[in-house]
């Protein structure tokens, strides 16, 4: 389903009017610094062409997971100041918006306003239609320009989508509907998805979604330790998860050769000891150890596969990247990744861990997806209510 974009909308339609702008400013803080700017600058394409059009922005985002109410820790004035630098023009902070009808009618034309984080009421994530009165009296038209958002049914996501007209995608949103849906709909061949992580579980229907459209399937991560367990194989202390052991035997039997399992790992008797690894075969791994990445000879035999598609989706780690050298694998399917984008393929990464893992390297590469949890329900084919909102093109 074709959704209305910010592109679609007269200049008219925009000039002097107010455009609520929902946003995903969760981002990381450490002494009331923003300390990764990635998801502000992801935003800036939609808000600077708002600016430029003559509309008055307001913005509304979450923060964080705030209980029972306000809390200091994660109210949104604290990344004002990096957002008027980006921006390089002020930004005012509405603290209430109950109270900022006013504040929003006297922002001159281009002028911008931060909305406190929408979790503070207890109706945002209610998705309570009176909140969403609330919020939709801040503006004249809506974008949704926060796709890691939109597989929730929100009071800023949802709910105001149906309050106020017109409700269009952000260029972002638009983006990630753009190369995510081409995955599902005409993706060029040969398709190989690369699927890491610890749980089989949070990814069973991706993994059923995509293999009727995948030529390969390339498994990384403590998932694949299930699948050799499924396997008859001796995993160790390794990760497993044996309530899924029989569904990942039907997946093995089901898949043809389409589902690739890594052919050794790099194994540690844990992580405190990383610097005592080794590199086993899937078939040798010992007892007391368990499997933390993946092993040379799977990085190179996943990247000669890559190296031949057309297209290639990745979402989630193939190791415990966050403590080296468990982290070579990840790398290498990363590397591997802009390679194979140089020859002309499509590289998308779904979100999640693994936006981490290409951290420098995002221009290099066709799609970086901003929404872990919305760019796997996508893909399994669920409707995302803040993208079933948005009016059809």
């Amino acid at each position: 389903m074709t959704k209305k974009s910010l592109r679609d909308l007269p200049p008219q339609a925009l000039e002097g009017k107010r455009a609520l702008v929902r946003v995903d400013f969760n981002v990381p803080l450490k002494n009331g610094k923003v300390t990764d700017d990635t998801r502000l600058r992801a935003s800036l394409p939609t808000i600077l062409y708002l600016r430029e059009k003559g509309a008055r922005v307001v913005l509304l985002s979450h923060f964080g997971r705030p209980k029972g109410g306000p809390d200091p820790q994660y109210s949104l004035k604290q990344i004002v100041s990096d957002l008027e630098k980006l921006l390089g023009a002020p930004v005012e902070f509405i603290a209430d918006p109950a109270a900022g009808v006013a504040v929003t009618r006297r922002l001159p034309r281009g002028g911008v306003a931060l909305v406190e984080n929408t979790r503070f009421w207890s109706g945002e994530e209610k998705n309570d239609p009176e909140l969403a009165k609330t919020f939709a009296a801040l503006g004249d038209l809506y974008v949704n320009d926060a796709f890691g958002s939109a597989h929730r049914a929100h009071a800023s996501t949802a709910a105001v989508a149906h309050l106020l007209k017109p409700a269009v995608a952000g260029f972002l949103m638009e983006k990630e509907l753009q190369y995510l849906g081409d995955l599902l709909r005409d993706p060029k061949h040969p398709f190989v998805a690369v699927l890491g992580g610890a749980k089989i579980s949070g990814k069973i229907d991706v993994i059923r979604s995509l293999l009727p459209r995948v030529d390969e399937l390339l498994i990384g991560g403590a998932m694949a330790c299930t699948f050799f367990r499924a396997m008859g194989l001796e995993v160790g202390d390794s990760l497993v998860e044996p309530d899924r052991i029989e569904l990942a035997k039907d997946l093995l039997a089901t898949s043809g050769k389409k589902l690739i399992l890594p052919r050794g790992g790099v194994i540690a008797l844990s992580l405190e000891r990383a610097s005592e690894h080794r590199s086993v075969a899937a078939d040798a791994i010992p007892k007391a150890w368990a499997v933390y990445d993946i092993d040379a000879a799977t990085q190179h035999n996943y990247r000669a596969r890559l190296l031949e598609a057309k297209t290639i989706f990745w979402n989630g780690p193939m190791g415990v990247f966050e403590t080296p050298p468990f982290d070579a694998g990840t790398r290498a399917i990363a590397t591997a990744l802009v390679e194979a984008g140089k020859k002309g393929a499509v590289t998308v990464v779904g979100g999640g861990d693994s936006v981490a893992a290409v951290a420098g390297m995002e221009d290099q590469l066709t799609h970086v997806s901003t929404g872990g949890g919305a760019s796997l329900e996508f893909l399994e084919g669920k409707e995302l209510p803040g993208v079933a909102a948005l009016e059809d093109a």
